[in-house]
């Protein structure tokens, strides 16, 4: 049996914990002795007492530096890091660990933010990946921030409605002392929230029915049906904080995981000189030089550019999309009219029609109307006005603000003995994203989420309503009956990039310098993904009871991705984490299922989606697992990449991975050997190297061609090449700017085999200048006149660069 594949799944939010001090806080302390990780350890014995060591000699260096009641010890990191996170109050503490002996740094605890199917079928599982694997035999981990003591995870249910396969029930109990600490909360109430959720959608079982409200949705699957769960507690529902999040890694990686897949992220940009040097991004280097793959979600700060929460070359990085399937539903009204919405509601009874009325006018007179329109109470309505009526209620701003919600507008209408419910829009809200519409009910409702359909609604309902002279409503002859919200349709147009999923490029730190890095990596779906659901579940009071929930973000698409690839580790146990993610990437869609290029949700409008909406594209399984060529990256290489970064100096890259920048280093950031080419800052001309690795099972000749970004010509070179099993060869791309973008372009190379490979390489650049701008500026170094300049580079050109050629 191959090594356990782990699914962290750390949700949170943004409340800060209860302290006892206002100035108290919890800081994260690394010191300078290498981790278990670094060690050339060959027995289980020999790490244990080596860990066993590091942590007493944790407690040693704080009661030697610390006063005992000046601070609560609440881990001591040992496998990936060497460090301890500590609860303290005061400045002072602050200054003494900073100035303490054999310390390397002292870092704040930071929040982290909670980055939240028919989806098999629609990603070629079931005819692809699948057969051709015969399901997956690794074992799934999962972390969540609530666990309730001896919980029966073999009656868990997954993505879709499939039943968790988990034979780890052991693992899940032992990790039960691992409790998030920085919040200095007692463990009161235990309970999975989303846990669930992402934890079955990367290894729910195979053909499950999804059974809500008595109502079967359909039947469904996780990517990796045959896999094992094991759990890791890492937060609480109403927050956490990294240094929690770093505790969890380290306890799955010491326990000999395979894969990571994590739906949080931080609340912003890390400070510091880059962003790769924070804690957690370190943590997870080090996970990477333990063979371990990361999967994360990109973020949901979208469609913002540079909105990435999710920063490292070392992590696989993930966006959202739209799948094909939509839940449509509509109300027909007794003139005919047919007005579509939404909603996951049953219909109203018989087929037949059914009076409307409005909610203010089948209330008590003396309440405030906006109290009474949103319909969050049973209280102001007469029974006798209201019963058998289809009721309009209105979505108002209490709404997005949450202090009004659609559930208990169908609560109101069960109580009050309605015949269901019409939700329509506040024209100064508009057709925004409505909050709550995936909701499943158990009364009829429909959701009219645009201002067309909410409009035409009142003019019917108004024209067909009987006053009295005070304007009080005596007659009610608009009729409407609501149809079945509950089945779905497909369009076969899809995936889309959601709206909400973070968009590239990638920075270096807070100041939001640009990148040589790509990111988002690979995108998966993420809205409306039926999932499971803990039915006791404190999460989301409106989804308590239910077994499964259909929610959205790219915490719900970050698990598809860390399911294929646990099918990915099955086939290939020996690959890399760069080799997977490579996998993944050279083979994904960049073309819908009707062959169109794939399109992005901007804002009220859609745009053809670039590499830094969906990454090298969307995923394709079946694909992946027979990519024909990798791109490797080993840990000497990313610590080359940080020597490259901009502002950060060799003493910072020693302190925080321990080894040095070497003597020959890499000049640039974009040498790293990934599976894309990022160019941030193209001032004439760079050379970019990759090595591919022949992954087939025969030898293959392969055809290189390049579609260029705007602004730059691209030369390839060899253009074809043989290369035999395991083999390696290097490929040299020479980009020259040809003018000013002043905005990123995209392109791709894209090497085809003759064993039917085809392995795609996105390129995105900005063209700071052109090749000819850098002449004029290398030949007014070498101290040439500037009456002289425009015989040097042409008289035309350089006028294109008057201002410069002009200068004293």
């Amino acid at each position: 049996m191959i090594s356990i594949f782990i699914n962290i799944l750390l949700l949170v939010s943004f409340i800060n914990p209860s302290t006892s001090s206002t100035d108290a806080k919890v800081y994260m302390v690394l010191m300078e002795d290498d981790p278990v990780v670094m060690m050339s350890l060959r027995s289980s014995e020999d790490r244990t007492m080596y860990k066993e060591r590091m942590t007493q000699e944790h407690d040693v260096f704080l009661k030697s530096v610390l006063q005992n009641s000046s601070y609560n010890k609440l881990y001591s990191y040992t496998h990936l890091l060497n460090g301890f996170a500590i609860y303290a109050k005061g400045e002072e503490v602050l200054h003494m660990l900073r100035n303490a002996e054999n310390v390397i740094s002292v870092h704040e605890d930071t929040k982290m933010e909670k980055l939240t199917t028919h989806t098999p079928d629609f990603l070629g599982l079931t005819a692809g990946a699948w057969p051709a694997l015969g399901g997956s035999t690794v074992a799934v981990a999962a972390s969540r921030e609530n666990v309730p003591q001896g919980i029966n995870s073999q009656n868990q249910h997954a993505l879709e409605g499939s039943s968790v396969h988990n034979t780890l029930q052991e693992q899940l109990l032992l990790q039960e002392n691992l409790i998030p600490r920085a919040t200095m909360l007692p463990p009161l109430m235990l309970m999975v929230m989303e846990g669930n959720h992402t934890a079955s959608t990367a290894a729910g079982n195979h053909n499950v029915p999804v059974i809500t409200n008595d109502f079967n949705y359909g039947y469904a699957s996780g990517m990796a049906p045959g896999a094992r769960i094991a759990v890791y507690k890492a937060l609480y529902s109403f927050g956490g904080y990294m240094s929690d999040v770093v505790a969890a890694v380290d306890q799955a990686v010491e326990d000999g995981v395979d894969i990571l897949s994590l739906s949080i992220g931080p609340a912003g940009v890390p400070s510091g000189p880059s962003a790769f040097l924070n804690v957690l991004e370190l943590e997870l280097l080090f996970a990477t030089k333990a063979g371990v793959l990361v999967v994360q979600a990109v973020g949901n700060g979208g469609p913002s550019s540079s909105s990435i929460l999710s920063f490292s070359p070392w992590i696989t990085s993930v966006a959202a999309s739209i799948t094909d399937r939509k839940y449509n539903n509509s109300v027909t009204l007794g003139n005919g009219q047919h007005l579509i919405g939404s909603g996951l509601a049953p219909p109203t009874v018989g087929g037949v029609f059914f009076p409307i009325a409005a909610a203010a006018d089948v209330c008590e007179k003396n309440i405030t109307a906006g109290l009474v329109e949103s319909c969050q109470s049973a209280d102001p309505f007469i029974r006798a006005l209201v019963r058998g009526k289809l009721i309009i209620c209105t979505y108002s701003f209490d709404f997005e603000s949450e202090a009004a919600s659609i559930f208990t507008v169908a609560a109101t209408a069960q109580k009050i003995g309605a015949a269901g419910f019409i939700l329509t829009i506040d024209p100064d809200i508009g057709s925004e994203h409505i909050k709550g519409a995936t909701l499943t009910l158990q009364v009829p409702g429909v959701i009219l989420n645009n201002m067309e359909s909410s409009s035409a609604l009142w003019e019917y309902y108004n024209s067909n309503t009987i006053r009295s002279r005070t304007g009080e409503a005596v007659g009610f002859r608009a009729t409407a009956r609501i149809l079945d919200g509950r089945q779905a349709t497909y369009s076969g147009q899809a995936p889309v990039v959601a709206s909400y999923s973070s968009r590239g490029p990638d920075v270096n730190n807070a100041l939001l310098e640009n990148a040589d890095v790509l990111k988002p990596n690979i995108m998966a779906p993420g809205s409306s993904i039926w999932a499971a659901w803990t039915p006791n579940s404190e999460g989301d009071e409106y989804i308590k009871g239910q077994t499964f929930a259909l929610l959205s973000g790219t915490s719900m698409a970050t698990p598809h991705v860390a399911g294929i690839a646990a099918l990915i580790k099955q086939k290939h146990p020996s690959w890399s984490p760069a080799a997977i993610t490579s996998a993944m990437m050279t083979t994904a869609n960049v073309t819908d299922q009707s062959g169109a290029p794939i399109l992005a949700q901007g804002k009220n409008k859609l745009a053809p989606a670039t590499p830094f909406d969906f990454g090298a594209g969307s995923i394709n399984p079946s694909k992946a697992i027979d990519p024909g060529l990798v791109f490797d990256v080993n840990f000497k290489q990313y610590v080359q990449f940080l020597c490259a970064v901009p502002g950060v100096d060799d003493m910072s890259i020693r302190q925080a991975v321990g080894v040095g920048c070497p003597a020959k280093r890499k000049e640039w950031c974009s040498d790293l050997n990934t599976a894309s080419v990022t160019v941030s800052n193209l001032v004439g001309s760079r050379k970019v190297i990759r090595k591919v690795t022949n992954v087939g099972d025969a030898d293959e000749k392969y055809r290189v061609s390049v579609r260029e970004p705007v602004g730059v010509n691209i030369t390839v070179t060899p253009q074809v090449f043989k290369m035999s099993v395991n083999a390696t060869r290097n490929i040299k791309l020479l980009l020259e700017a040809t003018h000013r973008t002043n905005a990123y372009s995209f392109g791709e190379m894209v090497l085809e085999g003759n064993k039917n490979h085809v392995v795609r390489v996105p390129i995105a650049v900005f063209v700071s200048s052109s090749l000819v701008l850098k002449a004029v500026m290398d030949l007014r170094k070498l101290g040439i006149k500037n009456s002289h300049l425009s015989k040097q580079v042409g008289g035309l050109e350089c006028f294109r660069f008057l201002s410069i050629c002009q200068t004293p």
